[in-house]
């Protein structure tokens, strides 16, 4: 009986343990800045649902945006941590990122997700993306080129829904 509680205490000191780093790395990668909004009981409730019992439904982009670095470690590790200014837009030539966070249901994983670029009307570029629910956020960056000046469009799409379009000025 003595060994089993031994392993008994064992097992939870390294449950808890556990669980404590993945809060604190959470924590970590949680972004800094401005304060944000506490989110409703009924927000998060269906959000824990959607993770824990959405599968097969698909993801849901949360963010996208275009950025010239993403963090690659300490508190904004994976996070865009410059952003490209869409109103003064960029030089021809800069390297781009467009930086995107889903939600996507615990143990799904999706292929179907493309990034599309396009100068004016004409395809430039088209990237496959993957996002998997191994966890809260999953978020990816995929590289685009935007190497002529003019007005250009990055898209995220599915399938034929566009779940999100930015358009930026290459000068």
């Amino acid at each position: 009986m003595k060994k089993m509680l031994t392993r008994s205490a064992v097992f939870a000191a390294l449950t808890l343990s556990s669980v404590a780093l993945a809060q604190e790395a959470e924590q970590a990668a949680a972004p800094t800045g401005a304060p944000v909004t506490k989110p409703t009981a009924d927000g998060v409730k269906n959000t824990w649902d959607y993770f824990y019992r959405g599968q097969g439904q698909g993801p849901v982009l949360i963010e996208a945006k275009l950025c010239t670095e993403v963090g690659k470690e300490g508190a904004n590790k994976y996070e865009c941590t410059a952003e490209v200014d869409m109103a003064a837009g960029v030089k021809s030539g800069t390297s781009v990122m467009l930086w995107q966070a889903y939600l996507v249901p615990q143990g799904d994983s999706y292929e179907d997700i493309m990034v599309q670029v396009k100068q004016g009307n004409t395809v430039r570029e088209t990237k496959d993306v993957k996002v998997k629910g191994d966890g809260w956020r999953a978020r990816q960056w995929t590289g685009v080129r935007l190497n002529k000046p003019g007005s250009w469009t990055v898209s995220v799409m599915r399938g034929d829904q566009t779940l999100k379009e930015l358009q930026v000025k290459v000068n």
